[in-house]
């Protein structure tokens, strides 16, 4: 079932590198005409992949029901060099040499990482503090300590491995943070590590192989034809989640 142009609905976006969260926001709402427009979990810039747009209020106000769903992610992991933010905007803090275990030794780390496990914040997020994100406070250089918080990680399969790099795919649970998991990869292995590439292939019931491309919502009027065949009604939305 599709909506129309000017109806509350939900959007699946496959968000490009480069293109901020709120940037496809914007696309939508400008194609939409439609004021209350919200996104379902942030993507950073560098990350690509499954963004959950809702709009209109009646699709707004579900926004933290399609946040709790389970996400699964592909992950890049650069072993050897550590970063200010934990990814590649950020500045390099250090550098050590890598020696790479084998495939089977690998295995087990990232075993070691599943189930329920305490996370630290990373100081560059999107985490609330006095109202304000954290990146606000950390790029100017004030502290905030923020207690490790419980998240749960279901699943980590290694799909490939170079010299100084890891591909994995995760399974987890809302309020994971990939990031501070491929530093923390890292540091077990011996020679810290950042993530040099992210994209968010699931939410919930919802893929990314069933989103629309957002470099094709730049052109106004082509981006309300498109939304208008690829958008879901609130309760359809709705009954997904609940036959997940």
């Amino acid at each position: 079932m599709t909506v129309s142009p000017r109806e509350a609905g939900v959007y699946l976006i496959d968000k490009p590198a480069g293109m901020t969260s709120f940037g496809a926001v914007r696309l939508v709402r400008r194609a939409l005409a439609i004021k209350k427009v919200g996104h379902a979990g942030t993507l950073d810039p560098f990350a690509t992949g499954l963004l959950i747009i809702c709009a209109g209020r009646p699709a707004t106000r579900e926004i933290s029901r399609f946040m709790a769903g389970g996400k699964v992610y592909s992950a890049d992991i650069r072993l050897g060099r550590t970063t200010e933010t934990g990814d590649p905007e950020g500045r390099v803090v250090e550098e050590r040499p890598v020696t790479i275990p084998e495939e089977d030794e690998l295995r087990t780390i990232l075993a070691g990482f599943t189930g329920k496990i305490i996370q630290r914040v990373p100081r560059y997020s999107a985490l609330k503090h006095k109202g304000k994100p954290l990146y606000y406070y950390a790029r100017r250089g004030i502290e905030v300590d923020k207690p490790p918080r419980p998240v749960s990680i279901d699943v980590i399969d290694l799909v490939s491995r170079g010299e100084e790099t890891l591909r994995i795919r995760v399974c987890c649970g809302k309020g994971t943070y990939i990031r501070i998991l491929a530093e923390d990869i890292g540091e077990v292995i011996g020679c810290g590590a950042h993530l040099s590439g992210l994209r968010r292939l699931e939410i919930g019931p919802f893929s990314v192989a069933h989103a629309v491309r957002g470099e094709d919502l730049a052109d106004r009027e082509r981006a309300a034809e498109i939304l208008a065949g690829s958008g879901m009604s609130v309760s359809e939305a709705l009954s997904r989640l609940k036959g997940e």
